[in-house]
């Protein structure tokens, strides 16, 4: 039987497919026998099988991804994770970030195991596209973290930032529409990138964090050789102090330590505040 011959612009469509080497487009479209769909489950193979044996490398580079519906009611945020910062510079790689979260945005799934099987390309779902990715790439290469932010009509906006170079994203939602508060939007998001809040408010942060932070008040207390009778005092100061330090509302605002975050949006207008913010980076 003659070997099938395998032309130039088959390997370019394969690879503009897959974003897979020439080589590897070349050698899978030959041990394919030229047939284009069995070339592509060739490579997605190849990614099943590395994903198996990288499945314990860490993977603490990628990118963070944050965008928001042309209406400004919903935003995602996601963390394409992979092995190496070298990997995570790439142009195609990051491209590839966004085409998930586009995806994630126009079809706002519940979590992101619902986010893995959607459909990709209306052929294979998010997931398998990654696994194809990871035989393409060489390395681990996971959704390793997905949030949403769902608004109504009329019942506020969301606004987007991307800090650092794709290192961390964040969308915060507004109560108020309107162009005039994107940029006290953006400011908010850029503090939360920056200082890292738990919650909006004490209401937000959990009752175990709470205790948590109560004992730590009480021992800190005792270690300084403090009157039992006022460590209890002494431990819900040292908590006031921890929900200016790390609630959203009552952080000092960034841009003009004289003000809360809460009175930063109070001076643009009386009513306007955040009702909820969602935050991924890297490293963790």
């Amino acid at each position: 039987m003659s070997e099938v011959k395998i032309s130039a612009k088959d390997v370019k469509k394969l690879r503009d497919t897959t974003g897979a080497g020439m080589m590897d487009c070349k050698k899978a479209l030959t041990e394919a026998a030229g047939d284009y769909d069995k070339a592509i489950e060739l490579l997605r193979k190849k990614g099943q099988k590395l994903a198996g044996k990288r499945a314990d490398r860490d993977a603490k580079e990628g990118v963070v991804i944050a965008q928001t519906s042309s209406n400004r009611n919903n935003g995602v945020v996601i963390r394409l994770s992979c092995e190496t910062d070298f990997v995570s510079k790439n142009e195609s790689f990051v491209a590839f970030a966004q085409s998930i979260a586009d995806i994630a945005l126009k079809n706002l799934p519940a979590s992101k195991d619902d986010l893995l099987n959607l459909s990709y390309d209306g052929k294979i779902s998010v997931g398998e596209k990654i696994t194809e990715q990871i035989g393409v790439i060489g390395e681990k290469v996971e959704v390793s973290d997905y949030k949403k932010i769902e608004t109504a009509a009329g019942e506020g906006q969301v606004i987007p930032y991307i800090h650092m170079g794709y290192r961390a994203g964040v969308i915060v939602a507004l109560n108020l529409e309107g162009p005039g508060y994107i940029e006290p939007g953006k400011n908010v998001a850029m503090q939360v990138a920056a200082m890292r809040p738990i919650a909006l408010n004490k209401d937000g942060v959990d009752q175990t964090v709470i205790e948590k932070e109560i004992e730590i008040g009480k021992d800190q207390a005792r270690q300084e050789g403090k009157p039992e009778a006022i460590i209890e005092k002494i431990a819900m100061g040292k908590l006031n102090k921890f929900f200016k330090e790390r609630t959203l509302l009552n952080q000092s605002y960034v841009k003009d330590g004289g003000m809360t975050v809460e009175k930063y949006l109070q001076s643009i207008h009386k009513d306007l505040t955040i009702t909820s913010f969602k935050h991924i980076e890297l490293g963790n």
